[in-house]
């Protein structure tokens, strides 16, 4: 008689396979383990629509049950990043709702933040152009940006009447330029030059319009092929370190560490240094 206990029990979860994804909203391709976005509606700088925040914070979401994405890019279209939400598909109709739908918008277009910051893969923003209202979020929510010398990015809310507050603007953009730059930005909506963006943190490099999208691409590559679930761990961890104590830090990270030490990947990297060998990573 078979031993019932030894049979292999489904998973508690669901997991993922998005190399294959088929996107309605927006461009996506995904090869070697690294996801590319495009922001496809060039001819209008690449707005978002209340279709495309849904469906990027569906993707986002399901990220974190992906097994064969290890690093996405997103980008934009032609020569600019994203305009932010479309004022016809999106501002002009919000003029219109009554506050619980106004609200309901407001937290569906925060929710898409959320999803990128808990999803463990290292999101690259490539930004080009213009990078202004939400078109800024989506940079500002991802784990690094590079731009360009005509990049413009512009927190420009207020321009439109409405707080700089959104979407987690508040606590985010202070941690990445500090509170005296976020405030100006926030409080005037500006826009930022590639060079500014870079001298004051937000940018993590400036290209050239022409060789932006291939270093995007091969940071994204390198990562994808380093120790996956460790940066998945750096990642949650620079998250929610905002809202520890620097003792509580100090053992939030001791405890993460340790789990990432009970990983193959840490015992292949010690074989690998032994034998004087590059190590293989499998992100397990």
């Amino acid at each position: 008689m078979q031993d019932q206990s030894k049979e292999p029990r489904p998973l508690p979860f669901s997991r993922q396979l998005l190399a294959g994804y088929k996107a309605r909203h927006f461009g996506y391709e995904a090869k070697n383990g690294v996801a590319c976005i495009t922001l496809n509606r060039p001819e209008r700088k690449n707005p978002l629509t209340f279709d495309s925040y849904a469906e990027l914070r569906d993707l986002f979401r399901s990220m974190a049950d992906a097994t064969d994405i290890k690093a996405v890019v997103i980008r934009g279209a032609g020569e600019n990043f994203c305009s932010g939400g479309d004022v016809h598909e999106i501002i002009g109709p919000l003029t219109e709702l009554d506050m619980p739908g106004l609200l309901a918008f407001t937290r569906m277009t925060g929710d898409l933040v959320k999803a990128m910051r808990a999803c463990p893969q290292p999101i690259i923003a490539a930004i080009d152009g213009v990078c202004a209202g939400a078109g800024a979020i989506l940079a500002m929510a991802s784990d690094f940006r590079l731009g360009t010398s005509r990049s413009k990015t512009a927190f420009l809310f207020t321009r439109v009447g409405l707080a700089g507050c959104d979407m987690g603007a508040c606590a985010i953009l202070p941690r990445i330029i500090g509170q005296g730059r976020a405030a100006e930005l926030l409080f005037t909506g500006r826009s930022m030059s590639g060079e500014e963006a870079e001298r004051w943190g937000f940018l993590n490099r400036v290209c050239s319009p022409e060789e932006l999208l291939g270093a995007a691409m091969t940071l994204a590559a390198e990562l994808a092929a380093g120790p996956t679930f460790a940066h998945g761990m750096t990642k949650k961890m620079l998250h929610q370190e905002w809202n520890m104590g620097v003792d509580e830090a100090i053992e939030a990270e001791a405890q993460a560490q340790a789990i990432c030490m009970a990983t193959k990947d840490f015992n292949r990297a010690y074989q690998a240094f032994v034998a004087k060998q590059k190590p293989v990573f499998k992100g397990d």
